[in-house]
């Protein structure tokens, strides 16, 4: 038990501009005292300084948003030796009915870690935390450029004729290429004309749009050809879906064991039986990429790899859904990933 290698936890609710600190002794989770200070260096330095003096050995840091506001602090905690845990912020629906104020939040915080059987530990920066911005800037130009596209196919059915019937049949390709090469005359119709802008200025965001796309796969794939190339290997895992994986397990130790990385990737079986009908029921928790990136590894399978093809068909035989076979092979992918990444060298 945590309780029994720790006399003292500080609890930590982060914030853009300050931080709130609680400690609590182990294990009995009494409140000791708490303090506020800056989210800035000189803030991180006063924050260890009063640990230190109120909780001088045996001590750990709980500290929400460890992935976020709270990512500069702990960062500095760990290179100073400390022993830093994540704590999730509870959800809204869990906190409604009770008191808030940033120092009951800390003090929550604290004791929530003091409740944990196996805590988790922050996520590892370096490569990782490139693999994760590059991750998460190649998806919003995703959602950007399909937008984009929606706007400029939306602008063809209301377009005025003859441009309406000249574009509409044309490939996504030729469609962007003549729309970017428009020139816009002036003294013309004033819809037409304004139609004309909007296509040329849609299809040159598109173009820009699908160079950072690009762009970032082409930076991932280098990255996680050099943490992992033999997670590459594995047959349906791309350069993509190979670095959300990395992202979500972060490093080895992170994980007390593989049920804990399946339950991260919402891919857990819940039990939701009833009476003579035995079932499992769909998990809509736990991070949704990760869920994703198995969910793709499992189609690309499902196409292509014999095993996997045999499996569905065999489970479909004994009465399951294809959708329910899906799921268990994505309970299987996480087990067999992640101890893949626990037994491999992954390059930090």
């Amino acid at each position: 038990m945590l309780t029994d290698r720790l006399d003292f936890v500080i609890g930590v609710d982060t914030h853009r501009d300050s931080h709130s600190l609680a400690v609590v002794v182990s294990p009995s989770g009494a409140r000791l005292t708490e303090t506020q200070t800056a989210a800035s260096k000189v803030g991180y330095m006063r924050a260890l300084a009063f640990a230190r003096e109120h909780a001088p050995v045996r001590r750990a840091w709980a500290i929400e948003g460890s992935g976020s506001y709270g990512k500069g602090l702990a960062r500095y905690l760990e290179r100073s030796g400390e022993l830093v845990y994540e704590v999730e912020r509870p959800r809204r629906s869990k906190r409604r009915p009770h008191a808030k104020s940033d120092s009951i939040d800390a003090l929550r915080a604290a004791r929530f870690l003091l409740s944990k059987e196996k805590p988790v530990a922050p996520r590892q920066a370096g490569r990782r935390e490139a693999l994760r911005v590059l991750l998460q800037v190649r998806s919003s130009a995703l959602a950007a450029r399909k937008t984009a596209l929606a706007q400029l196919r939306a602008l063809l059915v209301t377009c005025p004729e003859p441009l309406r019937t000249e574009l509409r049949s044309l490939t996504r390709v030729r469609l962007l290429a003549r729309a970017r090469g428009f020139r816009i005359r002036a003294g013309g119709e004033p819809e037409l004309v304004s139609t004309l802008l909007a296509l040329r200025l849609l299809s040159r965001r598109i173009a820009d749009l699908s160079e950072e796309i690009s762009l970032c796969e082409k930076e991932i794939a280098a990255y996680v050809g050099e943490m992992a190339p033999w997670l590459l290997a594995e047959r349906g895992v791309g350069p993509i879906c190979a670095a959300q994986v990395l992202v979500s397990w972060s490093h080895q130790g992170r994980f007390s064991h593989e049920a804990a990385f399946a339950k991260l990737a919402g891919v857990s079986p819940i039990p939701a039986s009833s009476g003579q009908v035995v079932r499992w029921r769909l998990d809509r928790t736990g991070d949704r990429r990760l869920n994703y990136a198995l969910h793709m590894i499992v189609l690309s399978r499902r196409q292509h790899h014999p095993e996997t093809i045999s499996y569905i068909e065999r489970r479909v035989r004994e009465g399951k859904s294809e959708r329910e076979a899906v799921r268990c092979l994505k309970r299987y992918l996480a087990r067999h990933l992640f101890r893949l990444l626990e037994e491999g060298v992954v390059v930090a």
